[in-house]
């Protein structure tokens, strides 16, 4: 199947002599939900800027559903949406207006019955009438996420989408981007908000420093890299943990009430078998344990470290 993104060895160096890219390839397939982390300045909004033609790209190619970014423009825009990280401020236009001029400057016919169903599905028909400079914060976000779906476009990306937008409005955004995902759209996001990765995304890349490093099935690198932990509630408190048990890396709670065992499940062995029979050894009992596991915000934050 042909990637509906293909980005292959693509450079970004600004006039100064910047890097914000360096050697990117990344394919996405058409239909998924594709989560791009990384901290501020690592290069996310320039490789999404260079692919919606806002930003030349130095060296390397960029194929939209196999359109060339650069030779075919207009093709590859058409199919292109975009929700930017920025809130513009300048418009007094109304909600509905505002999502017709954007259809019509990808040069859509008038499709009111769209228009309608695109501000229904993000709670703004009750807005519709409504000029942009009155809304709040999250009301204008969505207005940018109406404008990027007015043309019907099969690639989305969303710069942040939810900054500063409140719980709730964060939830709805999510239920959205599930549908768009199920009516066929395709979904770039960036997000300095872990949990929307871990909740939609299907699968997560990871850059740093305009490199890639990471690029993995959301379950499959939570199942890799993510550690479980063994917490083990003890009958009687312990002052420290004895120096027989010191190959395990046990953590002692600060109340002595709590031992922590991090250990690596995908080892044949984990060790905890081992563990347990020391401890009896020792004398130390428990009365309760739970076992858990890294989210993904660990994961990202282990993997961007180790990547400086």
């Amino acid at each position: 199947m042909q990637p509906m993104l293909d980005v292959k060895n693509l450079d970004k160096t600004y006039a100064g002599g910047f890097e914000a890219l360096k050697d990117v390839s990344l394919a996405i397939e058409p239909g998924e939900i594709f989560a791009l982390l990384g901290p501020n300045g690592a290069g996310k909004t320039t490789l999404i800027n260079i692919v919606c033609g806002i930003v030349s790209p130095t060296r390397g190619s960029v194929r939209v559903r196999g359109h060339d970014i650069i030779n075919e423009y207009r093709a590859t825009r058409s199919i292109i949406g975009l929700v930017p990280q920025e809130l513009p401020v300048e418009t007094f236009e109304t909600v509905w207006n505002t999502a017709s001029f954007s259809r019509g400057l990808f040069g859509r016919p008038p499709d009111p019955d769209h228009i309608e169903k695109v501000l229904r599905s993000l709670s703004l028909w009750d807005k519709k009438d409504a000029r942009i400079i009155d809304l709040s914060g999250g009301m204008k976000r969505r207005v940018l996420i109406a404008k990027a779906l007015a043309h019907e476009p099969d690639l989305l990306f969303l710069d942040e989408p939810t900054a500063g937008v409140d719980v709730e409005l964060r939830q709805d955004m999510w239920n959205v981007v599930r549908e768009l995902r199920e009516s066929g759209v395709t979904v770039i996001l960036t997000t300095h908000y872990i949990e929307e990765a871990e909740q939609m995304a299907d699968r997560v890349g990871v850059i740093n420093h305009g490199e890639i490093i990471l690029v993995q099935d959301k379950e499959t690198l939570m199942l890799e890299l993510g550690r479980k932990q063994l917490s083990l509630i003890l009958n009687e408190p312990l002052g420290e943990i004895p120096s027989t048990l010191s190959e395990y890396g046990l953590e002692l709670s600060d109340d002595g009430n709590e031992l922590v065992f991090t250990y690596d499940s995908q080892r044949e062995r984990t060790g905890i078998t081992k563990l347990l029979s020391e401890l009896d050894d020792a004398g130390i009992t428990f009365h309760d344990l739970n076992t858990s596991q890294s989210s993904l915000e660990e994961i990202f934050v282990g993997l961007v470290h180790r990547s400086r």
